[in-house]
C-alpha cells in the first residue's frame, strides 16, 4: 500500500504569530512545503508579521520552519 500525497488532507494549524517575538521560529510537519508556505506566507501578511519558511526535517519529519523576522 502506498500513500498518494494528493489524497492526504493536511491538518488545521494554529498559527501564534501575534505571540512570536522576533527570531522565534515553530515547525510545522507537512508532505506539502509548497502548499503550507503559500498558507503561512498569507496567512502572517493578514495578521502584519514578517516571516521566513525553509523546508526542514526535525526528528525525521518532513515539514517547513517558520522564522518571525520582522
Amino acid at each position: 500500500m502506498t500513500l498518494d500525497p494528493r489524497k492526504l488532507i493536511e491538518p488545521e494549524y494554529l498559527l501564534p504569530f501575534e505571540q512570536m517575538k522576533v527570531g522565534d521560529s515553530f515547525f510545522l510537519p507537512t508532505l506539502k512545503p509548497a502548499e503550507m508556505t503559500y498558507v503561512i506566507d498569507t496567512r502572517s501578511k493578514v495578521a502584519k508579521v514578517k516571516v521566513k519558511c525553509f523546508p526542514a526535517t526535525k526528528n525525521g519529519y518532513m515539514g517547513i520552519r517558520v522564522w518571525r523576522i520582522r
